[in-house]
């Protein structure tokens, strides 16, 4: 009777563990991915201004960004985004009006986390991560001697999805916000007679739209 018990338990435990053998979940994801987007740019911008007063005016910018995209199984993942803007720089409502600082160059490569919702063909995420901000290609505008920018680290959030066409290839639409300081220090002594300072909150908004491969 014991022999029989034991058979039968060994059965339901084979049977049982084969289920699992077949339950279990395959590593069908792509490791890499990669995507090319036409992005806009749009910062939310504020100032305190030294001295003078006044607040920030800094233009929207569209540019191409590249992406590359690792995944660690098919829900995480982590992306280092890369692009580089142009973006017209302004100091409004001063005490000596509204003046022109030229333009800059951001570099803000951004590495993100990510979770996939999968299930089909229509995959969102969510992701956080931190961004590095490097200025570089500075024209002062007509009236300042110089003006430079310190380089910032800032935070990012991000939502999105992709729609897979195939297998392969995909579209996506991306969105992410930055939460991105920065100290400008103007030096206006031949037109104003003093350098002023600048606590500048640059906060973009990053829409994308564009297409990806899975590799």
């Amino acid at each position: 009777m014991r022999k029989t018990i034991l058979a039968a338990l060994v059965a339901i435990l084979g049977w049982s563990n084969m289920g699992m053998a077949q339950d279990a979940p395959t590593a069908d994801f792509s490791t890499w991915q990669f995507r090319l987007r036409g992005i806009v740019v749009t910062p939310d911008e504020s100032a305190d201004i030294e001295a003078i007063g006044g607040d920030a005016s800094i233009s929207t910018a569209f540019v191409p960004e590249f992406d590359i995209t690792y995944f660690f199984d098919e829900n995480w993942s982590a992306e280092l985004i890369l692009a580089t803007t142009k973006h017209d720089v302004e100091a409004v409502g001063t005490a000596a009006g509204d003046i022109d600082l030229g333009s800059v160059w951001l570099l803000p490569p951004t590495l993100t986390g990510q979770y996939h919702f999968t299930g089909g063909d229509f995959v969102p995420y969510l992701g956080a991560g931190v961004n590095l901000t490097l200025f570089y290609g500075v024209d002062e505008g007509p009236v300042a001697d110089d003006v430079e920018y310190d380089t910032a680290v800032g935070f990012a959030l991000q939502g999105g999805f992709d729609f897979m066409l195939n297998d392969k290839w995909f579209l996506n639409l991306d969105v992410k916000k930055l939460f991105l300081n920065t100290t400008a220090t103007v030096d206006a002594t031949t037109a104003l007679g003093a350098t002023v300072d600048a606590d500048v909150d640059i906060n973009p908004w990053i829409i994308g739209f564009g297409v990806g491969v899975k590799l």
